[in-house]
Order: structure tokens, then C-alpha cells, then sequence
């Protein structure tokens, strides 16, 4: 492979690079707490879409377990964002030559 072939290769990338950080915005997750009770919304980019809580978790006396479970719920749908984050990336660098735990983008 020559040096043109090479710099096309890496444009190509490059682009392909873009359209998938694109599209992971795209790509919806939902995080859980509490049996369900706490649940919140985000992209696989990390975006978040929304949070819903449970009515019977409204009453002044459930607010520390409420704040734990939406701490909770958060760290779920970060969780599972960076997973179909990985996938999503995973699947555009499979056929690529790159080395063990190197990362894109960069």
C-alpha cells in the first residue's frame, strides 16, 4: 500500500469516525434504580433525555432514597450509553489493524 492509498484509507475513516459519533446520538438507553421506580433516559452519547419517578417515591420522608436512586438510575444509563457506545464504535474499527486497547477517536 502506497502512501496516496494509505492517506485515502485514513480519510475514509475519518469520515466513517464522524458519521458514527453522529449516530450515536441517536441511539437511546435507559438506566433503572429501585425495581424500576427511578428510571432515566439518555443517548449512547451521553446525552440525557429525560428521568421519571415513581409517585409513590413523592412523600418527604423517601427524599434520601429518592436522591440515591437517581444517582443510581444515572450511573445505569452511563453505563449502558458508554456500552452502545463501544459496540457501536467496535463495529466501524473491526476490520481495522489497531492495537490491543487502543481507542477511537483519539
Amino acid at each position: 500500500m502506497n502512501i496516496e492509498e494509505l492517506m485515502k484509507a485514513a480519510q475514509n475513516v475519518q469520515e466513517q469516525l464522524s458519521t458514527a459519533q453522529a449516530s450515536l446520538d441517536q441511539i437511546e438507553v435507559e438506566g433503572a434504580a429501585g425495581g424500576g421506580l427511578v428510571t432515566v433516559r439518555a443517548t449512547a452519547k451521553g446525552r440525557i433525555l429525560g428521568v421519571s419517578i415513581d409517585d409513590s417515591l413523592l412523600q418527604p420522608s423517601e427524599k434520601a432514597m429518592l436522591e440515591d436512586l437517581v444517582a443510581a438510575a444515572f450511573n445505569d444509563a452511563r453505563t449502558k450509553a458508554d456500552a452502545a457506545s463501544s459496540q457501536e464504535m467496535g463495529k466501524l474499527t473491526a476490520g481495522l489493524p489497531l492495537p490491543p486497547g487502543f481507542k477511537l477517536p483519539f
